[in-house]
């Protein structure tokens, strides 16, 4: 079943044991693997269909269900898996789940035939085992983190144009989501950040090669979005026309909820219109002459968010879609998601 918000119980809760924060090596990153890599010993090498999931066995596991779908929505496959995680402790009894996503390679973007050209050429990408978000941050997550000093630029406590604190946090600016990230990183001596591209589709496909994580549709009642136009044999779905709260729906192969629909999630690129030249190490893509752009008179380069949203159609929500936005504005369709790729959390 779906899997709510506060899925760490109190008694696993207890028994994690982070690293101490004055013996860790700040700044280390899964782009310098020589640490990371050999701490976590997987392998970058293996096929996404198949990956290798060799995080230590310390670490706390949940289990969940995930379903597969066929072309009219209907449910044809059920199965049991378990995934390993942390938790980090924000304080005032708010924790923050973070799933381990094992390494790996797989065919990112869209087939011919399939999709936009901006989702082409379809290339294999390698990706570092990295910590990635059970859910998307939540109002009451980013309360909490908003109300820590400030680095670089103020933060509202409650921007949400949705309010509940088990309501994934919207109406937050590229730039918002990175102060956010720079005080969590600082308040817990790990380093939080938003996900490349790359990072973001392997980690929505979990292993899968379909529109959806789901298979070849989606449906409404899997994911938070504007069902009412027909998508290929499946019937009209609903449209809700708000977010719902997060871990509302079947989560994917790797522990994650909410990666199709709900809020669109910022990535740490910025925006291109192909994948002509795009990286293979699944890291951030930048440009120099884009990043001046997003620099300079209008703030008008483009950042990349991914997932559809809860106001967006079928095609939108798909695992290869990519959509971009300028960096500053605050809308109440985006969100965001943290990657961790810097934090190694050990029970006793």
């Amino acid at each position: 079943m779906p899997q709510t918000l506060g899925g760490c119980d109190r008694t696993q809760r207890k028994r994690a044991l982070f690293i101490s924060r004055r013996h860790f090596i700040r700044g280390a990153s899964l782009t310098s693997m020589g640490f990371i890599g050999s701490l976590l010993g997987c392998s970058a090498t293996e096929n996404s269909q198949n990956p290798v999931q060799s995080f230590p066995s310390q670490l706390p596991r949940f289990q969940f269900q995930t379903i597969t779908i066929n072309s009219r929505g209907e449910i044809v496959n059920r199965q049991e898996k378990e995934a390993q995680y942390f938790q980090e402790d924000l304080g005032e009894g708010i924790g923050l789940d973070m799933v381990a996503i094992p390494g790996g390679e797989f065919l990112m973007g869209s087939p011919e035939g399939e999709g936009y050209d901006s989702e082409r050429p379809q290339h294999r990408v390698t990706i570092q085992p990295f910590f990635m978000g059970k859910f998307e941050v939540t109002q009451a997550q980013w309360r909490r983190v908003a109300s820590l000093p400030k680095i670089k630029r103020p933060l509202e406590l409650n921007p949400a144009y949705f309010q509940g604190d088990s309501l994934p946090v919207d109406r937050v600016s590229w730039y918002d989501c990175e102060e956010f990230c720079a005080r969590l990183s600082r308040y817990t001596g790990y380093s939080y950040r938003l996900p490349s591209e790359a990072e973001w589709e392997y980690a929505c496909r979990a292993g899968t090669t379909t529109l959806s994580h789901f298979g070849e549709t989606l449906t409404t009642d899997l994911a938070n979005y504007d069902g009412r136009p027909v998508f290929g044999d499946q019937p009209p779905g609903e449209y809700r026309q708000k977010t719902t709260p997060v871990g509302s729906f079947y989560p994917n192969g790797f522990g994650l909820y909410d990666m199709h629909g709900n809020l669109w999630e910022w990535c740490a690129d910025l925006w291109h219109g192909n994948y002509d030249g795009a990286p293979s190490d699944g890291s951030v893509w930048q440009d120099k002459i884009l990043w001046r752009l997003e620099l300079g008179a209008g703030n008008r380069g483009e950042h990349m968010l991914r997932g559809g949203c809860w106001d967006t159609v079928h095609r939108y929500c798909r695992s290869a879609y990519r959509y971009s936005f300028v960096g500053t504005y605050q809308i109440k369709s985006h969100g965001l998601r943290l990657v961790c790729s810097s934090a190694i959390a050990f029970s006793r």
